[in-house]
C-alpha cells in the first residue's frame, strides 16, 4: 500500500515512503530475502517496506485482489492465479492479470530427490518406482508430473505414495516407503538422506534433449533449463550439472501498480544487487544477467522500460510478452462470459475449465490445465 505521495529520489529512482508486498510466512527464505531488500530500500531510498506474510497461495493473493498491496513475492502458484485454475478456479477468483517486475533465479535446482539405492540414473528409470504425492499441493505434484514427462512417463507409470505434506514426503524416502520426492537441491532434509544408507541422487536433465523439454514444459511451462551449481553434498553428481530451476520468489504486480513504483523498484533491485546479494539466503539470483525476460508472465511496461535502458530486452522478449498479454485477454474474456452462467461451487469450476480450454484452443494457445 502506498502510504504517502512523497517520494525519495536517488539515481532517478522514485519510490514512495511506504511500500508493501505479500510474501511467504516468516520462516521462509522468501520472507528473509524481503527483509534484506527492505533494509536496502530504507538505507538507499528512505522507503519503508511492509512485508505481509501469507501462509498459503490464496492468502498471498488476497491483498493484491483487494488493493491493499500491488506486489507479491510469490511462488509458482501465482501462475495458477494468472491462469484461473486449481484454487483460483473458484467463482470468487478467476484469472488474475499479473505482471513480472523481476525474479530471483538462483543457482540451485528443483528436481526429484531420488534414493541412490533405487537404481535410477535417468528420469525414465523412475518407471515403476514409488513417488510421493502430496495431498492439497498441486504445485508440487504438477512439478513431479512435468519431470516424469521429461522421461516419457506419467503418474500412471509409477506407484503413487500419498503423504500429507512435504516434510512427510522426505521422511517417506528416508524411511524406505518411497523412492523419490520433489525438492530443491539445497533442501536441508536432503542432508539426512544423503548421509543415510539409502543415499541421494539427482538425475540430470540434458539441455539438448529438446523433445524431453517440450514434454516437460507442456505440463509445467515454468520449467527452465538451468545449470545447477548449488546442491547438498553427497548427491552423487560431479560438479555443476544440467538440470531445471524456476524463480523463487517471483515478484509480480497487478495492473494497479503505479509506473513509478514498478520502474523504481525494478531499477533499485537490479542496480543495488551487490548490496543485497548477501542480505538474505539464496539471493544470487537477483542479478540482472540471471533474469528470465521471456517467461510465464508478461512484464510490467515500466519494468520493460528499465530492461530496454539496460539493453537486455530483445525483440524475442517483446514477441513473447505480446503473446502472454494476448493469453491474459483471452482468459479475461472467457471468465466474463463464465460469470453469466447460473452455476455454483464444483459445478461452476468444472464448467469454467471447459470454457477456459475452449477459449484458449480457439485462440490457438496451449491449454496446459484441463
Amino acid at each position: 500500500m502506498l502510504l504517502l505521495a512523497g517520494t525519495a529520489q536517488a539515481a532517478n529512482v522514485e519510490l514512495p515512503r511506504g511500500i508493501s508486498w505479500t510474501a511467504f510466512g516468516t520462516t521462509s527464505s522468501g520472507y528473509a530475502q524481503s527483509v534484506g531488500i527492505g533494509q536496502m530500500l530504507k538505507s538507499k531510498y528512505d522507503s519503508n517496506l511492509r512485508i505481509i506474510p501469507g501462509e498459503n497461495d490464496v492468502a498471498r493473493m488476497v491483498p493484491l485482489k483487494g488493493g491493499q498491496s500491488h506486489i507479491c513475492a510469490c511462488g509458482i502458484a501465482s501462475y495458477f492465479a494468472q491462469e484461473g485454475v486449481l484454487m483460483f478456479a473458484d467463482k470468487r477468483w478467476g484469472p488474475q492479470r499479473l505482471y513480472s517486475l523481476f525474479n530471483n533465479v538462483g543457482n540451485n535446482g528443483q528436481t526429484a530427490a531420488i534414493a541412490a539405492d533405487a537404481g535410477v540414473r535417468e528420469v525414465a528409470d523412475l518407471k515403476g518406482k514409488r513417488i510421493t504425492w502430496l495431498k492439497a499441493s498441486p504445485a508440487n505434484n504438477t512439478n513431479m508430473a512435468a519431470l516424469l514427462a521429461f522421461g516419457g512417463l506419467t503418474w500412471d507409470d509409477v506407484e503413487k505414495v500419498e503423504v500429507p505434506g512435504w516434510k512427510q514426503s522426505m521422511e517417506a524416502v528416508l524411511n524406505g516407503q518411497a523412492d523419490a520426492a520433489w525438492a530443491s537441491t539445497l533442501s536441508g532434509p536432503l542432508n539426512r538422506l544423503a548421509a543415510s544408507p539409502r543415499g541421494l541422487y539427482f538425475p540430470q536433465l540434458p539441455h539438448d534433449d529438446k523433445a524431453a523439454w517440450t514434454r516437460a514444459q507442456a505440463v509445467a511451462p515454468w520449467f527452465a533449463p538451468s545449470r545447477v551449481e548449488a546442491f547438498v553434498k553427497g548427491a552423487n553428481v560431479d560438479g555443476p550439472y544440467e538440470g531445471m530451476n524456476y524463480p523463487y520468489p517471483l515478484f509480480v504486480a497487478t495492473a494497479a501498480a503505479p509506473d513509478t513504483l514498478a520502474y523504481g523498484l525494478t531499477k533499485a533491485i537490479m542496480e543495488n544487487f551487490d548490496g543485497i546479494k548477501d542480505a538474505g539466503p539464496s539471493m544470487s539470483g537477483y542479478a540482472l544477467d540471471r533474469q528470465f525476460l521471456s517467461y510465464i508472465f508478461p512484464y510490467h511496461p515500466s519494468a520493460i522500460a528499465y530492461y530496454k535502458e539496460k539493453g537486455t530486452w530483445t525483440e524475442a522478449d517483446q514477441a513473447a510478452n505480446d503473446g502472454l498479454l494476448k493469453r491474459q485477454d483471452v482468459l479475461a474474456e472467457a471468465w466474463q462470459a463464465m460469470l453469466k452462467r447460473d452455476l455454483q461451487g464444483e459445478a461452476f469450476e468444472a464448467e469454467w475449465m471447459k470454457v477456459r480450454a475452449a477459449a484458449l484452443e480457439a485462440a490457438g494457445l496451449p491449454v496446459i490445465f484441463r
